[in-house]
């Protein structure tokens, strides 16, 4: 399936979100490296969506890729995110949204660590940490 850009399914409420967190989640749009909330990050827990609480992924596989966004090597479940085709920007990559509200939240790249070989560069406004303990 390919599209423009992702957009939130109109069954979720968006209206908790900020103006950045509308742009990226519901309009594909991102923030500037190294500047959200979750890209130095080093406590534990899960990462949820911030439209719908989904867990995507778990804070041990929260890597430091150098790009200034929080980059992780797989996601917390198969279908807790679902890849689409983004030909944007003169580029093929993979985008990466919530497997379960269609929120975008960056893209994944194959040039992650082992295991998985992957890489998910995720925007600090599409998640929520849930800390653990």
């Amino acid at each position: 399936m390919e599209r423009d850009k992702s957009k939130v399914d109109e069954k979720f409420n968006t209206d908790h979100l900020d103006p950045e967190q509308s742009n990226i989640c519901c309009g594909g749009g991102t923030e500037r490296a190294f500047t959200g909330k979750y890209w130095d990050c080093n406590k534990e827990g899960i990462y949820e969506c911030a439209v719908c609480n989904s867990s995507l992924f778990a804070s041990n596989t929260k890597f430091d890729s150098g790009t200034g966004w929080p980059s992780f090597f797989d996601s917390i479940s198969s279908d807790s995110i679902k890849i689409i085709a983004d030909r944007s920007h003169g580029m093929v990559r993979e985008e990466t949204v919530c497997g379960n509200c269609g929120s975008h939240l960056g893209h994944r790249f194959p040039d992650g660590p082992k295991p998985t070989g992957l890489r998910y560069c995720i925007n600090s406004a599409s998640l929520n940490l849930k800390e653990s303990g």
